[in-house]
């Protein structure tokens, strides 16, 4: 009778696992799984099909809103997953928000009053944890963002792996700074930070060919504009008619500094091959884009680019998933944050 009853106990509890196992309730509902499948490291295109299925279509309708109202924020969106990536890897650190006792990525010189987009992010976030609480990463939704904004301005498509898992803390504003290229560091020093992160000098063209979309402030070109490398004259390599228009927009004054252009003035709001079509005339606004002309290499990918748009969308697609795989975490390290501007 106590062996039946054993036997009858087993079953049942079997049977109540592997009806509970359909509904996946356990990486719904606690931060420690947070994921649609294994915590052992899983990480592929289908991690929260059976947890969030629906996490890519608020995600793309998130985007969408948010496009709608702001023409800019496409561009932000891949800036803000850029610069998250590139500073200590792929892990949302870019989203955490100051206390009196933690000072993150926000403010660090190359972010603060720059980078755009936080907002955007926490909106769909607060979407997600509706449908599915403790389950999606804001490293996820960050990542999948940046592929729709640039889906929704024209550009190509690129699968996206799932079950990274967000960081327990921001770098310092100094390993930002250390680790960020800056549009007027030299080409081969851009390319070393490009190395650093496993990307290589393709990488560079490609990644570089984000600059089709978006603007510029003032002050990060405007030395080649009237004081390039300290000679009192303009970059001898800037195009006439683009000198003179980028001279009216910003004239040689503190006040302009923060005045916005297009980086790429004939398809501000497209993502297409127009950028490397610019660099081939000498109208790139950058130190960092022009300078690939400069280079023989480089030079080639950017003549290459700029006459068959089908390879750049390829090769686009290629190294953005290179990107979004930096220094990910997945498994049981980091979490799943239930605000993306706190951890838990």
């Amino acid at each position: 009778m106590g062996h039946n009853k054993l036997l009858f106990s087993y079953s049942s509890t079997i049977s109540f696992l592997l009806i509970l196992s359909l509904f996946d309730p356990i990486v719904s509902f606690f931060p420690y799984y947070g994921g649609g499948g294994s915590v052992g490291g899983q990480f592929d295109n289908n991690f929260y099909d059976r947890s969030c299925p629906y996490l890519q279509v608020i995600v793309r309708n998130g985007v969408r809103a948010a496009v709608k109202n702001d023409n800019r924020i496409a561009a932000s969106l891949l800036r803000l997953h850029f610069h998250d990536c590139f500073v200590n890897g792929c892990d949302a650190s870019i989203l955490l928000d100051d206390t009196d006792v933690f000072k993150g990525e926000k403010n660090a010189l190359p972010n603060r009053n720059s980078v755009r987009g936080y907002e955007v992010i926490d909106s769909i976030k607060a979407d997600v944890e509706r449908a599915c609480p403790w389950t999606v990463s804001c490293v996820d939704i960050l990542t999948l963002a940046a592929r729709e904004a640039v889906l929704l301005s024209g550009g190509t498509f690129w699968p996206v792996q799932l079950g990274r898992r967000d960081g327990l803390t921001a770098a310092s504003e100094d390993s930002v700074s250390a680790q960020l290229p800056s549009p007027i560091e030299p080409l081969e020093n851009i390319t070393a930070k490009f190395t650093a992160k496993g990307l290589d000098i393709k990488d560079v063209v490609v990644l570089s060919g984000a600059h089709t979309v978006g603007f510029a402030q003032c002050f990060t070109f405007k030395h080649r504009l009237f004081d390039f490398q300290g000679s009192g004259q303009p970059d001898p390599t800037l195009d006439a008619s683009t000198l003179i228009n980028l001279q009216k927009t910003c004239p040689n004054q503190a006040a302009s500094n923060n005045k916005l252009t297009p980086l790429d003035s004939p398809s501000v709001d497209r993502f297409d091959n127009s950028y490397y079509t610019n660099l081939m005339m000498n109208t790139g606004i950058l130190d960092s884009d022009q300078a690939l002309m400069g280079d023989p290499t480089t030079a080639a990918y950017v003549k290459s680019y700029s006459m068959y748009p089908y390879l750049f969308s390829n090769d686009f697609a290629a190294s953005m998933v290179k990107l979004s795989n930096i220094g990910i975490l997945t498994g049981y390290d980091g979490q799943i944050r239930k605000v993306c501007g706190s951890v838990n």
